[in-house]
């Protein structure tokens, strides 16, 4: 199965009430909430196409500067203030330009999405039409891989992204137990939460 691994980074934010945005906010690994996120995927198998598998795409703010390592492509969303959803469609068209089986979708706010979480879903069977992971029991609901049979369902605006189509395909949709946390970074309260846990 080929699969393209996303990052989505184009988010405005405006919930975090800090000095800078979110993803560039420092966490107690000395990375910010983006490079951690980054990392995260890269550090679960999806290192760089020379390794055999597609690039790992990171969807960024139309107009935002985020440094991406080698063998990241950066894709800019210039629409991301209609939505999340505005950021998949940019990754599914490059996944269907490419030819690709699947894509496997996470957040930058989510830096507490371990490699192995990121590896577990990425491997789960390939007919498994959606898999999504699951923390002590409960749904992410990122990552969530998508086969490229499901993709027609995806809303092309706003911000449900994926979570519609776990909701119209509930039967197509598998679980997996990961480890780590799904948790996101959305306002400074969440920031220090972490910090000091």
């Amino acid at each position: 199965m080929r699969i393209l691994a996303v990052l989505l980074a184009a988010g405005g934010g405006t919930r975090f009430q800090g000095s800078h945005h979110k993803l560039d906010a420092m966490l107690p690994s000395g990375r910010t909430v983006y490079a951690q996120s980054l990392a995260n995927l890269l550090d679960s198998g999806f290192s760089s196409p020379t390794d055999g598998n597609e690039p790992v795409v990171a969807v960024v703010h139309g107009s935002t500067e985020r440094p991406v390592p080698a063998g990241v492509v950066s894709l800019r969303n210039p629409r991301w203030a209609d939505g999340q959803a505005t950021s998949v469609g940019l990754a599914l068209d490059l996944a269907a330009a490419r030819g690709v089986d699947a894509v496997l979708i996470g957040l930058a706010d989510q830096p507490f999405i371990t490699p192995a979480a990121w590896h577990a879903i990425a491997a789960a069977p390939p007919e498994w039409p959606i898999v999504v992971a699951t923390y002590a029991g409960r749904r992410g609901p990122h990552p969530v891989r998508l086969h490229r049979s499901v993709w027609p369902s995806v809303p092309t605006i706003g911000d449900d992204g994926a979570r519609s189509v776990l909701r119209q395909h509930a039967a197509l949709v598998h679980e997996v137990p990961c480890d780590g946390s799904a948790a996101d970074i959305d306002t400074l309260e969440d920031l220090e939460r972490w910090t000091n846990s």
